[in-house]
């Protein structure tokens, strides 16, 4: 649970009005409760990162308030407990989502993927979360039900992880009517709770932001836990980094030059999804489209691993809805949205460790680098492709005629006509 005892211990220590950013600190606070790392000295110095060198945000810290006055026994074990219950809570509407027709084909894709949160559980990061949290929110606010609840889920989805949630709300404040007004309450409600956040940590950090970046610095510097590279503590790991930093830095280790080519394209990316979000009206059809593509893009430019790929829940949806039009793309929509969840699930992710241990840790040859980019690191080129298709489809989605228009909800739904 090292991910959650980063957060969990952070906050503890601000409760206490000790530095959360300052890792001495936040060591020996976690050395005089007890606090322990493995004997093995590469998981050691891992845990010790991930636990001592915060990177998270002042609001993250600020939700788990309840659980950081817990002691860790119990604080770890609702945890895992929450993180489950929201999870299938999430599973479960987005099989609502994609339908009943395809309730077959939504079943194996999500089934596949919660098979693979062992990783996720083990490590208690906040993305399983933060990214139920965002879908149940996305269910909420498209079919017009518990939109409230929805403000608040999302607002707390974005207080734990704004860049695994922020494209999502992105998406509703850029559709107009009624999901602008629904995405500009979740803004005021994550505005207030930040500020109250940051006030709350200013007693124990006053320099916090500083620190922070300092934090983010180092856990990204050549062999810290956080760089992309070949030489980074997790090049190998089970628990990848799936951002297009981690391909392109197997051509170039300089981070000059794969995190402005991998800002750019994801970007690009982003602006042409954004400007059609913006030139079309919105329909149900459409949003399911286009969240799947944004989902997808969110991962690709900066730091994510393969438990924000859990986000991957909001493709199964619009999967669906291509698979039930039988559109001429629904197959390859099916291959690449199995791809993406099967290049970031935790069996094959360990299959593969398995079967590159023979290879070289730093191949100099392009061969040897194309077959670690193959066999290692194919989730961001699989994710690139899934990323483009949805946002290829969303981009040729009619803006008059809908895919289904037999059962297009924005249409015939009263509940969704104030939407349009």
């Amino acid at each position: 649970m090292v991910d959650f005892g980063g957060v969990y211990y952070g906050a503890r220590c601000a409760l206490r009005h000790i530095d959360p950013y300052d890792p001495v600190a936040v060591l020996q606070q976690f050395q005089s409760e007890g606090g322990r790392f493995l004997a093995n000295p590469n998981a050691a110095r891992e845990s010790r990162f991930a636990v001592t060198w915060d990177v998270y945000l002042p609001s993250a810290l600020f939700v788990v308030i309840p659980l950081a006055l817990l002691p860790w026994a119990v604080a770890q074990n609702l945890w895992i407990l929450l993180t489950a219950a929201l999870l299938a809570l999430a599973a479960v509407l987005m099989l609502n989502l994609g339908g009943k027709a395809a309730s077959l084909l939504s079943c194996c894709l999500i089934g596949f993927m919660l098979a693979n949160c062992e990783l996720l559980f083990k490590v208690g990061n906040v993305a399983g979360a933060a990214v139920s949290l965002c879908a149940i929110a996305a269910w909420c606010f498209i079919n017009r039900r518990y939109e409230l609840a929805g403000v608040v889920l999302l607002a707390i989805s974005l207080l734990l992880k704004p860049h695994d949630a922020g494209f999502i709300w992105l998406f509703f404040l850029l559709s107009g009517g009624i999901m602008r007004k629904r995405a500009l309450q979740t803004l005021a409600l994550t505005a207030v709770l930040g500020l109250c956040s940051a006030l709350w940590i200013a007693h124990s950090s006053p320099h916090w932001t500083r620190e922070l970046h300092a934090n983010l610095a180092a856990v990204s510097l050549p062999g810290g836990t956080s760089d992309p590279g070949l030489s980074g503590i997790t090049s190998r790991g089970i628990v990848p980094i799936i951002s297009l930093q981690s391909d392109l830095s197997i051509f170039d280790s300089g981070s000059r030059f794969y995190n402005p080519a991998a800002t750019t394209l994801g970007g690009i990316l982003i602006l042409i999804w954004a400007i059609a979000i913006l030139r079309k009206p919105f329909s149900r059809q459409g949003a399911l489209l286009s969240l799947a593509s944004a989902s997808v893009l969110t991962l690709l430019p900066i730091y994510h691993r393969t438990y924000d790929a859990k986000l991957l829940l909001l493709t199964v949806p619009a999967c669906a809805l291509l698979w039930i039009a039988r559109d001429p793309k629904r197959w390859t929509a099916l291959v690449l949205t199995a791809a993406g969840i099967f290049f970031t699930s935790d069996i094959p992710i360990a299959l593969s460790l398995k079967l590159a241990e023979p290879l070289p840790n730093n191949p100099p040859a392009l061969p040897g680098k194309l077959l670690e980019l193959a066999l290692l690191r194919p989730a961001p080129a699989f994710l690139l492709a899934l990323g483009c298709f949805y946002l290829w489809t969303y981009l040729q989605y009619p803006s008059r005629r809908a895919i289904l228009p037999h059962q297009d909800e924005t249409s015939t739904s009263p509940a969704m006509s104030g939407a349009t």
